[in-house]
């Protein structure tokens, strides 16, 4: 049985391992709706150095793993959309090491952040999925998230990618 995952806040420090685990996630959880081309020319150096940027400048992110070692991150804040209530809370980016999938720590760093959100007052936690990334849509499905029905479409270098909103409907009862 594997170890549950300590949850943290990150500090400046944690922007390389940021990048690692979302180059990482990347790579694994949108192979085949991004472009390889895309997928493979992603650098941890320049994500590490928005990490830094963000983390410095007040982003909010908590961290996860197991042994000391960070497999995932979850950033979180205000939601960016503005046909929701004033102070609805948005998951910006969850992403968790492939090799971590399945282990929990999705999950963890998923009910730290809403339950962060909700103890601050949120109305209301929202989250963005592409529509074509069915693990990870199932995955907020099992967790008691629910589309509302709001599409976008998300541009990766020149690609285009539908994407869905999730509002978070409560603890799963399945």
């Amino acid at each position: 049985m594997n170890p549950a995952p300590a949850v943290r806040p990150a500090v400046e420090g944690d922007a390389r391992a940021i990048a690692e685990v979302h180059v990482a996630g990347w790579r694994g959880g949108y192979r085949g709706l991004v472009d390889d081309a895309v997928l493979d020319a992603l650098s941890v150096e320049d994500r590490a150095a928005g990490w830094a940027r963000g983390l410095a400048g007040g982003s909010r992110v908590l961290l996860a793993g197991t042994g000391g070692r960070v497999e995932g991150f979850a950033c979180f804040g205000a939601a960016r959309d503005e046909d929701l209530p004033a102070g609805t809370g948005e998951v910006h980016a969850l992403y968790v090491l492939p090799a971590a999938w399945g282990r929990g720590t999705g999950g963890a760093l998923l009910d730290a952040a809403v339950a962060e959100l909700l103890t601050g007052g949120a109305p209301g936690v929202v989250l963005w999925a592409l529509e074509g990334n069915a693990r990870a849509r199932r995955f907020y499905e099992r967790r008691g998230w629910r589309t509302d029905g709001v599409r976008r479409v998300e541009r990766f270098d020149g690609q285009e990618l539908p994407a869905v909103r999730h509002r978070w409907a409560g603890p799963a009862t399945t």
